[in-house]
């Protein structure tokens, strides 16, 4: 089969797309064919090496998948060959197959196709963790979601309107602000503007935001949170500007409002467990059309170093998947 490689920590061009011995299932495993595999900021991460867990070289990048099962090991019942499933594991999916932990397969909704099914893995548990457990966010309440262009804030947003929340999104030229707009955010806002949060303080009537969604970091994080109204919950989500905010706490003091982090992969890895049913809410809520997963780049699986590239580089709109050609 035909799958990327990473030889060397380095930047995403040194990935090639090569013959890979076929793999086959052990005890508790199915192998599934992919038909599309999902993109992440942390994936870009990975084959640098910079990202808190380091995958032994060489290793096959990629962490969410869709597919159809081909086989399966001995013990496994969950799945079937012929089963269009999703699912999450470390390293692998950027190829034409992958052998995973059957466990970790989950049935694919008739309605959803199988680039959407690979883009909703890390981005929308992330978001649905973020919000509704980290941020115990209630209908009603105002979120601003900052890079809402992004594979990260896109799913944000579409599930924060599926949770009745009024949304306002935060994103740095025309084209990324018409874009979620179209994924349903009520709003949206310039944050390269000198006054942008005069802005959020007439969108909201003077009171402030009640949560920020915050997937960027950088300069924009510390005038989001003085942005928040009293009991405002700021939720850290990653650093896609690149630079780590250092925000003065009496921030959090004066305004009574909480810094909380989100990690997802975090809790999944220590809790898998607890993490599980997040999916399975999902699927839920897309089966019941309470959910319409939308905003999706497809690239060629051949080019998985490109996709990483134009999301490193913030050139990206929507969630970014590879597809088999």
């Amino acid at each position: 089969m035909k799958a990327i490689l990473c030889k060397e920590y380095a930047s995403p061009d040194k990935l090639s797309f090569e013959d890979v011995p076929d793999p086959a299932p052990k005890a508790g495993q199915a192998v599934v064919a992919v038909k599309a595999a999902g993109v992440g900021y942390v994936d870009g991460l990975l084959v640098q090496g910079l990202y808190q867990v380091k995958i032994p070289l060489p290793f096959i990048p990629g962490t969410e998948f869709s597919g159809v099962v081909e086989s399966v090991g001995e013990g496994v019942t969950n799945v079937k060959p012929g089963d269009r499933v999703l699912g999450s594991s470390m390293g692998g999916a950027y190829a034409e197959k992958i052998c995973a932990p059957a466990a970790a397969c989950v049935p694919i909704p008739d309605a959803l196709g199988f680039p959407e099914a690979a883009g909703i893995i890390v981005s929308y548990c992330t978001a649905l963790y973020g919000l509704r457990t980290c941020g115990a966010m209630k209908p009603g309440e105002t979120l601003l979601v900052l890079g809402a262009a992004g594979g990260v804030g896109t799913a944000a947003i579409q599930l924060a309107k599926a949770m009745g929340a009024t949304v306002i999104a935060a994103a740095s030229t025309e084209e990324k602000r018409s874009a979620a707009l179209k994924l349903g955010a009520d709003h949206a806002v310039d944050y390269t503007k000198e006054n942008w949060r005069d802005d959020l303080k007439a969108l909201t009537g003077g009171k402030g935001l009640d949560l920020i969604y915050d997937p960027v970091g950088g300069p924009i994080s510390e005038a989001a949170l003085r942005s928040l109204s009293p009991g405002g919950r700021h939720l850290v989500v990653g650093f896609a500007a690149g630079d780590i905010p250092r925000v003065p706490l009496n921030l959090a003091l004066l305004k009574r409002c909480s810094i909380v982090g989100v990690d997802w992969g975090g809790f999944a890895r220590a809790e898998p467990q607890n993490a599980a049913p997040y999916m399975l809410d999902l699927i839920r809520m897309i089966a019941s059309g309470e959910l319409n997963p939308q905003g999706f780049a497809a690239y060629p699986m051949a080019e998985a170093g490109r996709a990483l590239s134009d999301i490193a580089n913030r050139k990206a709109v929507g969630k970014v998947v590879l597809v088999s050609e």
